[in-house]
């Protein structure tokens, strides 16, 4: 049974072992990242806001519920699946489901609301694409931040524990902050051992870069940025 290393977070990282465990796979939960609530006064929503954009699921799950009743009424256009379902459960009551691409977003959106505000839900680390690309079509964005993200540090002792100092097969790479980390663990000297024959699979070319190549590494790329086409590269040859 294939050994794969789920660098999300939680509660993603849960959800991603039992699907691992349902595709016969041995899932070794080790989050190389933490997200944390941000205070948000719901004063800050602008009056004027036509839409919400959300391109994470965590966005939404760690707004404070004064915000989610200020913008519950203003239909939500989510990056994909997961991001709606989370909007949806976090009070939303229209949803739009995107293509799963925040800069394919920026696109519809960019189309649906020129010369408009928009409410942008989002993390202190963020990815300035989809701002950018707002802001050249005319449309006003206001983000809000409702969490932020940082690193999480484990120490060799940990991480043998935690693959019984058995090899990893594979490594699945979220966010570019994880495959920093991830860059960063496989230099170590106590945890070589582990590393030297692992698939590292990534959600993006992005996050792919974020790993880089001075490790030696060969990195697999989702076909898209989604949890199906990284899955799926565990049973290609990349």
């Amino acid at each position: 049974m294939l050994r794969v290393l789920v660098t999300r977070p939680e509660p993603g990282a849960s959800r991603t072992a039992r699907r691992l465990l349902e595709t016969g796979f041995q899932p070794v939960l080790l989050p190389l990242t933490e997200t944390v609530a941000l205070p948000v006064d719901a004063g800050q929503v602008p009056g004027d806001a036509v839409a919400v954009a959300v391109t994470s699921a965590n966005a939404v799950r760690h707004a404070a519920k004064e915000v989610m009743a200020a913008l519950a009424a203003l239909p939500c256009h989510a990056v994909g699946k997961r991001t709606a379902e989370a909007a949806r459960n976090a009070g939303f009551l229209s949803v739009t489901e995107g293509p799963g691409d925040a800069e394919a977003l920026a696109e519809s959106i960019a189309a649906a609301f020129p010369g408009k505000v928009i409410v942008y839900l989002c993390g202190r680390v963020r990815f300035a694409v989809f701002e950018q690309r707002l802001d050249a079509a005319g449309v006003q964005v206001f983000a809000i931040e409702t969490y932020d993200t940082s690193a999480v540090w484990y120490p060799d002792e940990t991480i043998l524990a935690l693959t019984s100092g058995q090899p990893v097969d594979a490594v699945l790479l979220y966010s570019a902050n994880a495959a920093a980390a991830m860059q960063v663990l496989t230099s170590r000297p106590a945890l070589k051992g582990l590393f030297e024959k692992t698939r590292f699979l990534a959600l993006s070319a992005r996050i792919a870069a974020a790993f880089g190549d001075s490790a030696g590494k060969a990195i697999g790329i989702a076909a898209r940025p989604d949890e199906e086409a990284l899955l799926a590269l565990l049973d290609m040859r990349v």
